[in-house]
């Protein structure tokens, strides 16, 4: 059966762009504005702390792992009270070279490796609010092996470099996302395949997308009754079973436009609908303009 979650990480398309050593000493802080990118890092030595707008202030140590899929400003700093560095990465050029925060001489209290990179899909803010807000991870050691791969591979220029990059920016997407820890991920995604019996109905839209799916078809499939299956299905996940379906059968649609390949009806047949006119409707209701429309734009920017 598929797996949604793969699907919703080949649709975001994540290309990496920028990664680096980061290290601070003493009394140091920074805080950087709102970034709308996926950020991310592994701490490789020593002890800091991370405060995300909206999130609970974190202590983060050496193994652990952090991302944020959009990227909220954020207080990052060591022990020591400090004054805020602002830094606002949409403006700032990125520095070359290791970057040191607080005393710049002798040992640092901590090391980690971080960076960002981007969403090639134009619907990331879509799939983006299927993701909890703030992943943190402790004792993965492999995911902070990925981000030193990253790193290494994003300095060089050899044969292939972009694919590998985005190759590996998908793997550390995956690794994250099925490591967070549960008890700490709002409803999303992650909340509903973390359950037994809404992942059976969640990998069943994904994997029959073209499906004419009723509530009772989803309830019989996971096991339950109808009314405690939404309930439990909009608990979990944040949103009604019909209004997931719908918004995955845009993204999909979306990504099928782009190419310019298909006819409306065959993208319409794929999605689940029976009508290129009733695709048409239901597109134009979601997006806010015709699927017809939406295509040539795509491709012409793409040219």
């Amino acid at each position: 059966m598929s797996d949604p979650l793969s699907q919703v990480i080949q649709l975001l398309s994540p290309q990496a762009v920028f990664s680096k050593g980061i290290s601070g000493a003493g009394a140091w802080a920074v805080r950087y504005a709102d970034f709308g990118q996926p950020g991310f890092c592994a701490v490789t030595e020593g002890r800091c702390r991370l405060a995300v707008d909206g999130e609970p202030v974190a202590v983060l140590e050496a193994g652990d792992f952090v991302l944020l899929p959009a990227t909220p400003a954020f207080t990052m700093s060591g022990f020591e009270p400090a004054a805020p560095l602002r830094i606002d990465p949409k403006t700032v050029p990125i520095p070359e070279g290791q970057l040191r925060h607080g005393r710049q001489e002798g040992p640092a209290d901590v090391r980690q490796f971080g960076g960002w990179f981007t969403f090639g899909s134009p619907d990331a803010a879509l799939l983006v609010s299927l993701l909890p807000r703030m992943i943190h991870v402790r004792g993965v050691p492999r995911l902070t092996q990925l981000v030193q791969l990253l790193g290494e591979e994003e300095k060089g220029n050899a044969i292939g470099r972009d694919l590998i990059l985005q190759r590996l920016v998908e793997i550390l997407l995956i690794e994250a996302l099925r490591a967070a820890p549960v008890d700490a991920v709002q409803p999303g995604l992650l909340l509903g395949l973390a359950d037994s019996r809404i992942a059976i109905a969640l990998r069943s839209m994904h994997a029959d997308v073209e499906r004419a799916w009723t509530i009772p078809d989803l309830a019989r499939n996971a096991g339950m009754s109808r009314s405690a299956f939404f309930d439990r299905f909009v608990r979990l996940v944040g949103v009604r079973p019909m209004e997931y379906l719908l918004g995955w059968r845009m993204a999909v649609a979306k990504s099928l436009l782009r190419t310019g390949d298909l006819a409306l009806d065959e993208v319409a047949r794929r999605i689940g609908y029976g009508s290129a006119s009733t695709f048409s409707t239901a597109f134009s209701r979601h997006v806010g303009q015709p699927p017809g429309r939406f295509m040539r734009q795509a491709v012409s920017q793409a040219l």
